[in-house]
């Protein structure tokens, strides 16, 4: 393993090739549960006194929001392999109606890698992306279907009603959520609300979160058991 370079993370607010930012000021009337948003991500000196006014991010607040609050596709997709996922499919929705066929196939290529790299053996699989007509059929036909829905039952209350299913699915929305009408239709056709308790947090996190409870919780029972 070579040798880790000496961090200059004090150095980062003075290099001139970080640049601020401009972004729109929001305000919420109930802050008590970050799953909904409203809550403050970065520090301002001067705040607007009206909602939508501009306010200016920069410095280490601008480095902290474009490089730390954000994984790469990568990083979200390597992760997936690495804690058992069979599979991963795009959802085109209300909100995120749109996925580049050059990103399919760098996504494809990443993941035979982070495939070798955890020494799986067999292919975590990507799907073609698909809306949400596409997936009703896939949600009737499982056994087993979680929908993460912000104040929702926590996962880890619900999953023990659901011990002796072997497999399932695990549908996170788009970044902004999913549309009350898409919500409705999910759980009509037979999805299961879960929560991952009052924190907000973004897709790939709550995909990671899902993941690795409902890995933690069979590997416990499987133990529990032998």
């Amino acid at each position: 393993m070579s040798g880790l370079a000496t961090p200059c993370f004090g150095r980062l607010s003075t290099l001139r090739w970080i640049k601020g930012v401009d972004i729109r000021g929001f305000s919420s009337s109930d802050c008590s549960n970050q799953s909904r948003g409203g809550l403050p991500r970065f520090f301002s000196e001067q705040l607007p006194s009206s909602k939508g006014a501009v306010v200016r991010v920069q410095g280490d607040e601008f480095w902290h929001m474009t490089k730390v609050l954000r994984l790469t596709t990568n990083d979200r997709y390597c992760l997936m392999v690495e804690l058992g996922a069979h599979s991963v499919t795009p959802l085109l929705t209300e909100r995120s109606p749109s996925i580049s066929d050059n990103r399919v196939d760098r996504l494809q290529r990443v993941v035979l890698a982070a495939t070798k790299q955890s020494q799986r053996l067999h292919e975590m699989i990507l799907n073609p992306p698909l809306n949400i007509d596409g997936l009703l059929p896939l949600v009737s036909q499982s056994k087993l279907s979680f929908l993460a829905t912000a104040e929702a039952t926590p996962l880890v209350s619900t999953i023990a009603s659901y011990r002796n299913e072997a497999s399932g699915l695990i549908i996170v929305g788009p970044e902004g959520d999913f549309t009350a009408k898409e919500l409705d239709t999910l759980k009509e056709t037979g999805a299961i609300s879960v929560g991952l308790g009052p924190l907000r947090l973004r897709v790939e996190t709550a995909t990671i979160a899902l993941l690795a409870t409902l890995m933690l919780w069979s590997d416990s029972q499987q133990l529990a058991s032998s």
